[in-house]
């Protein structure tokens, strides 16, 4: 493999990127460097995982100088907020022995840092372009000095819609400019797109001639899972040996929501990205997981654009994605850089004909998935799992039946064995007859005895009705007649 001062890159980048462990380019790299140098438009087609934000960064960076004049020089245009934060580390990295300025420009962030990086004087922006109009709009943002611009993922700005913005994008910078463009995939609207707003591109296209559609380097199993025994093989299948960090997609937020407690209460350290979260809970959660402090990371959709991490070694499907490019950039996550990865997709009984759909047009296996289960020797085998696993980590947290007994005082308070009344209990059922009876008896009926009081009051409440007669205890006149005159507090 060549490196990148063979390519032409400036030392104090090389010195960098060394310093990272990353001195070789992939072929993305060699093929597209030598000709972004030159100022050559570039069409940029290779699988996820490959280094094209290098490939593209890399010039983008050398064409600016050392020390760029203040101001928007540069623009690199992503389709969600997760890649953009990506691409803005990469270049940063790229450019921290220089004095070009990277900022990154996308929603769920407040304005005003935004505001204030763009009037400092940044000279490289990267943004999705919701934020980039909105500040255009508001003429906080101008484009009227950029010299390089690329759009990174174009498939995905064209699945999401956001074709319009990019041509209004294209239309404020100027015409003539340095313009790329990268993507996994090239559709109709996208090259439609290139020659309308690039100058006689070059399209580079990096394939093997040994792979299919699929990255030969990547395993692929498809199973036929029980929705309710779903969690139960994720957890053993994050057991399995020589696993590293795992990205698991799911469909919906609410199912991420759900699967992180469950991950969570069985042991594993993981966190999660969907969209009832904010901003700045999706970023803590991707830098945790890059910076290793999670080792799981459960996602919806929209960030599989944005998670390049070299040492995902798995991917799990929890359902059938809606299509065959969801297929390629949920499993684009792992056997990045080079390395293995295996992807595991569960699929419902009812997905039977999405998935023959899917796996026709990515060229797997047509055979019917496998009916498996958590305990299915093929389950352990697969994926190496070690015999015996169960779903749950050593000292992890146990709920419902599995739940020990709580010893005195633990947990709620324990109920009192002994019951303190504030209120005196009255004789006749309501303190309305007792005052009653009270007011008739004269203070010698009220000194006489218990008993008679007793029937006296009775007949009082109901009528003509004679009371069982029952023995009681004779007790201390003195007391009696003080209970029978009404208290101050009552």
């Amino acid at each position: 493999m060549v490196t990148f001062s063979e390519l032409g890159i400036d030392s104090d980048i090389v010195e960098v990127l060394a310093e990272h462990g990353i001195t070789e380019a992939f072929p993305i790299q060699a093929e597209t460097i030598p000709l972004a140098l030159r100022g050559q438009d570039i069409i940029g087609q290779a699988k996820t995982g490959t280094g094209k934000t290098l490939g593209f960064g890399l010039p983008l960076l050398q064409r600016l100088g050392a020390n760029p004049e203040p101001g928007v020089k540069a623009l690199v245009v992503t389709p969600t907020r997760e890649l953009a934060s990506q691409v803005h580390e990469d270049l940063k990295l790229a450019a921290s022995h220089r004095g070009t300025t990277v900022v990154p420009i996308y929603g769920g962030k407040a304005y005003e840092e935004q505001v204030a990086q763009i009037k400092d004087g940044a000279q490289v922006i990267v943004g999705t372009p919701g934020r980039l109009l909105d500040l255009m709009n508001q003429r906080i943002l101008s484009l009227k000095d950029v010299k390089e611009i690329v759009l990174d993922e174009a498939d995905r700005m064209l699945d999401l819609g956001f074709l319009p913005d990019i041509e209004r994008i294209f239309q404020a910078v100027p015409a003539v400019r340095h313009t790329m463009l990268f993507s996994a995939t090239m559709p109709g609207p996208i090259l439609n797109l290139a020659r309308r707003f690039m100058s006689t591109p070059v399209h580079i296209r990096i394939t093997d001639p040994n792979e299919g559609v699929l990255q030969s380097n990547i395993k692929h199993l498809v199973y036929r899972a029980h929705p309710l025994d779903k969690d139960e093989m994720i957890a053993r299948i994050l057991q399995a040996a020589g696993r590293e960090k795992v990205v698991i997609f799911t469909r919906t937020k609410r199912t991420a929501a759900k699967l992180l407690e469950e991950l969570k209460d069985r042991g594993f350290k993981a966190a999660a990205v969907h969209g009832d979260m904010d901003q700045t809970q999706r970023e803590r959660s991707m830098s945790q997981f890059r910076d290793g402090k999670k080792d799981v990371l459960i996602a919806t959709d929209v960030a599989a654009r944005g998670i390049d991490v070299d040492d995902v070694s798995h991917v799990i499907n929890h359902s059938i994605p809606e299509d065959e490019k969801t297929y390629l950039h949920r499993v684009g996550r792992t056997g990045r850089a080079g390395r293995t990865g295996i992807a595991v997709t569960f699929m419902d009984w009812e997905d039977q004909h999405r998935w023959t759909l899917i796996a026709k047009a990515l060229e797997l296996p047509a055979s019917e998935p496998v009916e498996t289960y958590s305990s299915s020797p093929h389950l352990f085998a697969d994926l190496n799992i070690p015999e015996g696993t169960k779903g749950r980590l050593p000292g992890a947290t146990t709920r419902g039946k599995d739940a020990p007994p709580k010893e005195s005082g633990e947990g709620s308070p324990q109920r009192s064995s002994s019951r303190t009344r504030s209120r005196r209990r009255r004789r006749s059922g309501s303190a309305a007859e007792g005052s009653q009876a009270a007011a008739e008896h004269s203070a010698e009926q009220a000194e006489s005895a218990d008993t008679s009081a007793n029937r006296s009051e009775s007949d009082a409440g109901q009528g003509e009705r004679k009371p069982r007669r029952r023995r009681r205890r004779r007790r201390n006149t003195a007391s009696t007649a003080a209970e029978s005159q009404p208290s101050a507090d009552e």
